[in-house]
């Protein structure tokens, strides 16, 4: 048995040689191929630790984080203050209705107005000043849910039906 595996080495040497070398040589592109990835590799490694001027990598990580806690505190800030501006708006007029009349036909001209003033409940005041050749005399009722506990005059139903149906503060004159 050992002679037949001598003979077989023997006749098929330089096939094996050849083999051997062959792969020896992938062996070494394939070193050389690496060597080459790993010198890019590190190069790439020194430049991105070494930062711009010279500043190192935990210096930027730590200035990123700072800048993210000072937005976190930024928008709490901001979330706080809509939320707040939000309240405000609840109560504040956001309708607006309007409408010129002539209260006293000798007068002429239309010089005497109603003007409903609501928030977004519909809640707020209508304003009427009538003009005449004596003075102005302004007085006020009071809105609640779109409803009025003294009776309107058509001009102030009117003002007050402007204001509820609008979305802006468009006065029609």
């Amino acid at each position: 048995m050992n002679s037949s595996i001598i003979d077989f080495l023997k006749e098929y040497l330089v096939f094996i040689v050849c083999g051997v070398a062959a792969f020896s040589i992938i062996l070494l592109i394939m070193l050389i191929v690496s060597l080459v990835k790993i010198r890019k590799l590190n190069k790439k490694y020194s430049l991105f630790m070494n930062g711009k001027n010279a500043e190192s990598l935990e210096d930027v990580i730590l200035k990123r984080f700072s800048e993210i806690d000072e937005l976190k505190f930024s928008d709490r800030v901001n979330k706080s203050d809509i939320k707040r501006i939000d309240e405000n708006l609840m109560v504040t007029f956001q309708k607006v209705g309007m409408v010129k009349y002539d209260a006293f036909k000798e007068m002429g001209g239309k010089l005497s107005f109603s003007l409903a003033l609501l928030n977004s409940r519909n809640d707020g005041l209508v304003l009427n000043s009538m003009h005449s050749r004596e003075g102005c005399y302004t007085y006020i009722k009071e809105i609640v849910k779109g409803e009025s506990f003294i009776v309107l005059s058509e001009e102030e139903k009117e003002a007050l039906d402007q204001a509820i149906r609008s979305n802006d503060f468009n006065i029609k004159i």
